[in-house]
């Protein structure tokens, strides 16, 4: 492991708006240094035909979409704001698609740049497309090789920022998640999702700086935010979610030891762990996602952030106006009163976050995971080991023992049933050996061969 001493050392470090390490974009944000800037994510409507033939309608829809949510910026005299492009299957299998999108959003971002002096940028995230196949071909295949054109070819088109969702060892990773196997999660993330990480940020990194571009993150949003929402359903019990979130922080931390800047992306509430130990930037969503999803960590989610996310909305009319353009307008309000704070005095930014963190972090374990308390205190165990799989070992039993001791006190609620849950996952994982090769020798008798080809993970 690259990290071996933390780079935010205190909670006070550990703070919206400030980065130790804040990137720098081509017009002019400071991601990272000292104000928080929206990142609005949109979609197209469900029944939405994505194809070449559909291609003048989709570029005209796209930018419509971003010259409304632009003008709206202006007029509530925004500092700046992302664009978040995640692209759909259609627009990641053939690159044209989502390649001249891109481009038609750029251009109205150079436009408003020039015009107004709104610095805007766009975060190019393609869908990872290589589980399309059964078992998924990781290193190889049309899948994969679409998904780098994307890449190449969006960053000549006007994206700054690159990112993915990958979903290296989700493939066995949601029977993990449907059985409640802790070992297999465990498996999943710190055995096949860190190899997969090692493999396509080396790809992703050589790209950016071939073209210029930011490498900006990886999150673990099919793994954790899959439990987190399979939790807030009561399919899964909620500790057995947090335990996942602690988990795939080694993971994600793959893509900055690889050469990744941030800012990390949204989904991945594990940010602010990263943030922590490299001190980049991160991206991070709650009360204003829920368009797309429900959460217990509306407030807290906000308490490290440099960018504030909705996730993700589609292109559909409101009472007020089309949905990208209310949420851009709700982004900027929060924002703004994250940076009036900052901008008032550090005792002020301070009281914010106290409130924010307090808020909700005693209600759910997936919220006081991420307290910044907690996150520098499990941060500092993943650095004392050498390799992803013992840190993700070690940093979570460390982090589930200070939940047992917090629902002991009555500071953290929990249900009975949780807290057998808890029990029974530390068990579960303090029977695994420290040894990487035989937890391995372990667990690969158990995996799903149909479903997961161990040759794509060099096993």
């Amino acid at each position: 492991m690259k990290f071996k001493e933390m780079k935010i050392k205190s909670s006070d470090g550990l703070i919206f708006g400030k980065a130790p390490n804040p990137v720098k974009t081509r017009r002019g944000l400071l991601i990272g240094g000292g104000l928080v800037y929206p990142e609005l994510n949109f979609t197209v409507p469900e029944s939405t035909l994505i194809n070449r033939d559909t291609l003048p309608e989709l570029i005209d829809m796209y930018s419509n979409l971003v010259k409304n949510v632009l003008e709206r910026a202006v007029e509530l005299e925004s500092n700046g704001l992302v664009l978040e492009f995640e692209t759909l299957l259609e627009m990641t299998n053939d690159p044209f698609i989502g390649t001249e999108i891109v481009k038609a959003m750029n251009n109205i971002c150079e436009e408003f740049y020039i015009k107004y002096g709104l610095k805007t940028e766009i975060r190019l995230t393609p869908n990872d497309s290589r589980d399309m196949e059964r078992p998924p071909k990781m290193r190889n295949g049309k899948y994969l090789d679409a998904m780098f054109e994307l890449f190449e070819k969006g960053s000549d088109a006007g994206a700054d920022l690159l990112s993915i969702e990958s979903t290296g060892g989700k493939e066995i990773h949601d029977d993990a998640l449907m059985n409640c196997d802790i070992r297999l999660s465990l498996f999943s993330l710190a055995i096949l999702g860190v190899r997969d990480m090692k493999f396509l940020w080396n790809n992703i990194v050589k790209i950016a700086k071939r073209k210029g571009k930011i490498a900006a993150s990886d999150t673990a949003c099919g793994f954790a935010n899959t439990a987190m929402v399979l939790a807030d359903k009561n399919y899964i019990p909620k500790v057995f979610s947090a335990a996942v979130r602690m988990i795939s922080v080694v993971r994600s931390l793959v893509a900055i030891e690889d050469g990744a800047q941030g800012p990390h992306k949204d989904c991945g509430y594990e940010g602010v762990y990263i943030k922590a130990i490299s001190g980049i930037p991160i991206s991070m969503e709650g009360k204003s996602a829920a368009c797309a999803h429900l959460s217990p960590v509306g407030n807290i989610s906000c308490a490290a952030a440099d960018l504030w996310s909705n996730e993700s909305v589609q292109n559909i009319k409101l009472l007020a106006g089309m949905a990208p353009t209310v949420f851009e307008e709700i982004l900027e309000y929060d924002t703004r009163i994250l940076n009036t704070a900052s901008a008032c005095d550090e005792k002020s930014a301070r009281q914010l976050q106290k409130l924010l963190i307090e808020s909700d972090c005693h209600r759910d374990p997936q919220a006081f995971v991420l307290s910044p308390e907690f996150v520098l205190e499990v941060a500092s165990e993943i650095l004392k080991y050498d390799n992803h799989y013992m840190a993700a070992l070690k940093s979570s039993l460390k982090g589930l023992q200070i939940c047992k001791e917090a629902i002991k006190s009555g500071f953290l609620k929990s249900s009975e049933r949780e807290k057998d849950w808890l029990e029974r996952i530390i068990d579960e994982l303090s029977s695994c050996p420290e040894d990487e090769s035989k937890f391995i020798d372990e667990v690969l008798p158990l995996v799903d061969t149909e479903k997961c080809d161990l040759k794509q993970y060099e096993l």
